[in-house]
């Protein structure tokens, strides 16, 4: 069974968390909210609770096939932290999986995977994702190689097809 990190921090997109975990797991996949390992309970911006189910300091990249990084604020919180970082420049050097939505560009920008990568991200952080070395491209999902990326929650379901697609390939 693949295995699934989907971050988790403090003031996350309900949808951009929720829609992806509950629908990989519909198809087979084992997810885990993995979180930053500050506390145990995260809050989306609504005040949606999210619990950790794994601390990245715990998580180790031989286990996961794929990691999913949400919008929302929490990505501003996901790219200080160094283990974090890490973890997501691994999986991408390991060619697996880097599915990243609206904000979650910044964690790529922050974990240096966009050099030479095409990607779509949140228009706000356009600029960032431009600066990091990827060509921004304005449509629903991106993919290039083993990177995914999306715009906002209403493209949620063309990055979900897109992330059961290169998964079930593998």
């Amino acid at each position: 069974m693949k295995k699934i990190a989907v971050l988790v921090e403090d003031n996350y997109q309900v949808l951009e968390v929720w829609y992806p975990y509950l629908r990989l797991r519909e198809e087979g996949f084992d997810t885990v909210l993995v979180g930053t390992g500050r506390k145990k309970e995260y809050k989306s911006k609504e005040g949606y609770p999210a619990l950790e189910e794994l601390a990245i300091a715990k998580a180790d990249i031989s286990e996961f096939d794929a990691v999913v990084i949400p919008g929302g604020y929490a990505p501003d919180i996901l790219r200080r932290d160094i283990k974090i970082l890490s973890f997501v420049r691994e999986m991408y050097e390991e060619q697996k999986l880097v599915a990243a939505i609206c904000h979650a560009g910044w964690v790529c920008v922050s974990a240096d995977i966009l050099k030479g990568k095409t990607a779509t991200c949140f228009s706000a952080i356009k600029d960032d994702v431009i600066n990091a070395g990827a060509k921004y491209i304005d449509e629903e999902v991106v993919v290039d190689g083993n990177l995914i990326t999306s715009r906002n929650p209403f493209d949620l379901p063309y990055f979900c097809k897109e992330i059961v697609k290169f998964l079930n390939s593998k």
